[in-house]
């Protein structure tokens, strides 16, 4: 009689192997592996995302690889709220995902998502939207341009950002990107 109390219900055979669990959790629904199902199976490749940080007040821009993994210069030594209160004496910060892609004519600036940082430095407490850093950044990736939440004098900062990188790139860039801009 089987005990259905009790896991080992094989004839106490513990030699037999039990089937492998398949990863079920998948990022993308495309294989990028052509169909191995091995590890990495629909990963996302990061390699065209540039984070670039802009600071109307000292009228900068600056390109922070570390924001990829939220350890930029603006994020490192500050606690992150949802709550724009705990940051009594902001600043503002600008964290914009650009998304570069390749045509026939050559590389442009493909997708553009705008998120909203308030850093207090002091206090080294600050205010970001994780919601909205993930979906910016998605959104950017699949070459969409959220930049509408930006105020006029920072846009005008990336843009000139943007020429002075690469004037090739933005020649070629949509018109909707030159437009939000």
């Amino acid at each position: 009689m089987k005990d259905l109390f009790n896991n080992n219900n094989s004839n106490n055979n513990k030699d037999e192997k039990k089937p492998k669990k398949k990863q079920g959790f998948t990022i993308l629904s495309g294989d990028s592996t052509d169909g191995h199902g091995g590890y990495g199976v629909g990963t996302i490749s990061l390699n065209n995302l540039t984070p670039i940080f802009v600071d109307p007040e000292d009228e900068e821009v600056f390109v922070d690889m570390g924001a990829l993994h939220a350890r930029s210069s603006v994020e490192k030594r500050i606690k992150f709220t949802a709550n724009r209160e705990d940051a009594p004496n902001p600043k503002l910060y600008w964290l914009v995902w650009v998304m570069v892609d390749s045509s026939s004519a050559g590389p442009y600036y493909a997708g553009l998502g705008a998120c909203e940082l308030q850093v207090d430095a002091e206090a080294r407490r600050g205010y970001k939207s994780m919601p909205e850093h993930v979906n910016n950044m998605d959104k950017a990736l699949k070459k969409k341009v959220v930049v509408d939440n930006m105020d006029d004098k920072s846009k005008a900062l990336l843009k000139k950002f943007l020429i002075e990188h690469n004037e090739e790139f933005w020649e070629r860039a949509s018109e909707e990107v030159k437009n939000a801009l």
